[in-house]
């Protein structure tokens, strides 16, 4: 992979990661398109994800610092565990408990036979219509201080299904937090909260198992024969990815709070059904020559 093609698909994951429209999928469409044959791989779409959740934890720092400090001053018993923002604190382990415990559960799966780009395809549009019609037909009334135990799992659940390319990790939890009531802007900032462990959690452990390997000769020769991302492209892709994802989330923040979802419906659509074009003329690898 080139200095180029890193910037490129860093810039893919900053533009898409925070809309609902799944930057696992664009990542992998792009690199495919810019190295027929080639998938950049579920463990370079897990690493350049650090970049963008690190803009999560700027843009979300006094929520985030203020919400851990009082869950540990709740277990110490300096705080009672009714306080909203304690709450809070529990009901991220507990929604992120399922992408965790999936993730690893199928962890092949998800590696290699998820990532066929006609379930990519299919996910977009199946996702993209169940996005447009949560947005349309459900009541938004609800704001995060409602949050319950339940919604808190039903949450979890939504984000566990972006293991699949083409659902989206923001479209999943947020179409589900529209379906249980909660306005457009309460489903997207808890969608952005409950995605820092789950994002971090796995990127790091992707980053545990590849970055030794490319720190050698051996690995570097490897990964250069085989075509896949070099340790310097998926440096490049983070810090791009980070640059440009603040940036993104200020911009989605604003727009969902007079805008519906429609223009990502509309994309998702037209993106699934491009792509299944592709597909369908052979332009387009559907297992990335894996």
């Amino acid at each position: 992979m080139s200095f180029i093609e890193a910037v490129v698909l860093g810039l893919v994951q900053a533009l898409t990661e925070f809309l609902p429209v799944s930057s696992s999928a664009h990542v992998r469409v792009v690199g495919e398109l810019m190295n027929p044959g080639q998938d950049p791989g579920a463990a370079f779409t897990a690493i350049i994800q650090l970049g963008t959740e690190a803009a999560v934890l700027i843009y979300f720092w006094n929520d985030i610092t203020r919400i851990i400090g009082k869950w540990f001053k709740a277990l110490a018993g300096k705080v009672p565990h009714s306080d909203p923002d304690v709450r809070m604190g529990w009901l991220v382990i507990l929604g992120s408990i399922p992408i965790g415990v999936l993730g690893l559960l199928f962890e092949t799966q998800i590696d290699h036979s998820l990532r066929n780009l006609y379930i990519t395809a299919t996910m977009l549009i199946v996702f993209g219509l169940l996005l447009g019609v949560a947005d349309r037909v459900a009541p938004q009334r609800k704001e995060l201080k409602e949050l319950t135990v339940r919604d808190g799992i039903l949450f979890g659940l939504a984000q566990a299904l972006a293991l699949i390319p083409g659902v989206s990790r923001s479209g999943g939890t947020i179409t589900a937090g529209l379906l249980m009531g909660y306005t457009r802007q309460a489903a997207a900032r808890y969608a952005f909260l409950l995605a820092i462990p789950a994002v971090f959690a796995s990127g790091l452990y992707k980053a545990a198992q590849e970055v030794p390997v490319l720190l050698t000769a051996d690995g570097r020769a490897a990964a250069a024969a085989a075509g896949e991302p070099s340790l310097l492209a998926m440096v490049v892709a983070t810090v791009v990815a980070f640059t440009v994802g603040y940036a993104v989330i200020v911009w989605f923040m604003r727009l969902i709070e007079n805008r519906s979802y429609l223009i990502f419906v509309i994309y998702r659509i037209v993106a699934g059904l491009v792509l299944l074009g592709l597909l369908g003329t052979g332009l387009v690898d559907p297992l990335g020559g894996s």
